[in-house]
């Protein structure tokens, strides 16, 4: 892998839904509202997103089997964090402050669970566009950037940082 690669298609149809199912439609499914998106804290003033976290050091989550299909695919040998990130449509097109997820070298991945036209942006410059059941593997320890949509309700993936 150089600095990313795009898989699309990662899942079967049914395991995507299920992730659909549980991140778009179940009304019952929490998300927690967090007023900075970047890792440094450093707030912006327009940031903000929902979370919900699946994992970070032990399994923080009983939705935690729902997302399990990605992580086995993915092959990950030992898990960082894994969280579901909720991006609301704020009804113009905004770029978030450039930031890494951790400061030591580690694998990233990003699932997209809707398409929409919000993306995220590498190092770089490359936009990686949010398609439904598209996975980005990167490196999160480089700078990049995330966006909110404007032609949807909201803009949602699955960030997991691993080994």
């Amino acid at each position: 892998m150089g600095n990313f690669e795009i898989i699309d298609n990662f899942l079967s149809e049914d395991e995507l839904k299920v992730i659909q199912d549980l991140m778009l439609r179940n009304k019952d499914f929490p998300y927690y509202f967090i007023s900075d998106v970047t890792y440094e804290n450093v707030e912006s003033p327009n940031s903000m997103y929902f979370v919900h976290l699946f994992y970070r050091d032990t399994v923080k989550s009983n939705y935690f089997p729902a997302i399990e299909s990605i992580i086995k695919k993915l092959d990950a040998h030992a898990l960082i964090r894994v969280k579901g990130n909720l991006y609301p449509n704020l009804g113009k097109e905004l770029n978030e402050l450039p930031h890494i997820d951790y400061e030591y070298e580690h694998k990233g991945a990003i699932f997209y669970v809707n398409t929409n036209n919000g993306y995220t942006i590498l190092e770089d410059g490359t936009k990686i566009e949010s398609i439904a059941n598209r996975l980005l593997k990167f490196k999160p320890h480089l700078t990049h950037t995330s966006t909110y949509c404007t032609d949807a309700k909201v803009r949602a993936n699955i960030n997991i940082n691993y080994f």
